[in-house]
C-alpha cells in the first residue's frame, strides 16, 4: 500500500497565496505546508512510496521533490493531470488509476488532519472492505460539507454536498483507504463520472459505485481537529490546528 495525494487544484479562493503555488504548498505552520503534514502522516504509518497528482503550478512540487523525499524518507512519484485548471477532481483521481492498483491511502491536498486518521483507516481493514472513507460523525454540519448517509448494514448510501445536513451520518474528510481489488471498478466509475460532467467530484464517482451496488464502508475518526482549506477563513483555522500536530 502506498500514499496518494491529490495536489493538482488551483485553489483560486486562496489567492494571492496560490498565484504561484498549488494549494497543497500553502504554508499552514511556519514553512510547513499541507503536503508536508500529509507526507509526515504517511511516513509515520509506514508508507514509504507516495504518488502526488500535480497540475496547477506543478513545477513548484517538482522543484521540492528531492527535498521532500529526503525530509520524510519517502519516494515520490509525480502524476500529471493535464486538465487540472479546467476539470474537477474526479478526473484528477482517475489520472492515478494505475497507482490505485497497488492499494492506497488517498488524501486530498487541502486537508489538514492528524495521523490518527490514517491509523484509524488501517485499523479498520481486514473485514472484506474494499474502500473505507474517513468519516467525521462529531462535527456540526452545514451546506458546504461533503455529507454522507451510512446504512450500518450496507455502508454508504449517499455522498454529496447537496443534502440536508440533518439527514447525514457525518462528513467525509477527504481521506480514503482503497484496496487494490477496488481499483478497476473505481477507475470505471470515475471515467463515467467525468465523462458525464467534467466539473464533478471524485466523491460523485464514489456515488456512481454505490449506485452500481458496490459497497463503500466508513471508519469514524472520533473527535479530532481537522479542516479542509477552501478559503482564507479555513486557512486561518488550519494554522491554528497544524501547530498542534
Amino acid at each position: 500500500m502506498i500514499g496518494l495525494v491529490l495536489a493538482a487544484g488551483a485553489g483560486r479562493r486562496l489567492r494571492p497565496y496560490t498565484d504561484t503555488l498549488p494549494k497543497a504548498l500553502v504554508p499552514v505552520d511556519g514553512e510547513t505546508t499541507v503536503l508536508d503534514l500529509t507526507l509526515g502522516n504517511f511516513a509515520e504509518v509506514g508508507l514509504t512510496d507516495v504518488a502526488v497528482v500535480i497540475g496547477y503550478c506543478g513545477e513548484a512540487i517538482v522543484e521540492r521533490k528531492s527535498a521532500l523525499e529526503k525530509k520524510y524518507g519517502v519516494k515520490l512519484h509525480l502524476v500529471d493531470n493535464d486538465k487540472a485548471e479546467t476539470w474537477n477532481n474526479a478526473y484528477s483521481l482517475w489520472c492515478a488509476r494505475d497507482i490505485i492498483k497497488e492499494g492506497v491511502i488517498l488524501a486530498n491536498g487541502d486537508t489538514v488532519h492528524p495521523v490518527s486518521v490514517e491509523k484509524t483507516l488501517l485499523a479498520a481493514r481486514g473485514k472484506g472492505q474494499k474502500i473505507i472513507l474517513a468519516l467525521d460523525t462529531v462535527k456540526q454540519l452545514a451546506d458546504e460539507e461533503m455529507k454522507v448517509i451510512v446504512d450500518p448494514a450496507k455502508g454508504v448510501q449517499r455522498i454529496t454536498k447537496l443534502m440536508d445536513p440533518a439527514t447525514a451520518s457525518g462528513e467525509y474528510i477527504g481521506v480514503t483507504l482503497i484496496e487494490p481489488e477496488a481499483a478497476a471498478d473505481l477507475a470505471d466509475a470515475l471515467k463515467t463520472t467525468f465523462e458525464k460532467d467534467p466539473d464533478l467530484y471524485y466523491e460523485d464517482g464514489y456515488q456512481e459505485l454505490v449506485n452500481r451496488g458496490f459497497t463503500i464502508d466508513t471508519a469514524p475518526i472520533g473527535d479530532v481537529k481537522w479542516v479542509e482549506i477552501d478559503n482564507h477563513d479555513d486557512l486561518n483555522k488550519a494554522r491554528g490546528i497544524a501547530c498542534q500536530y
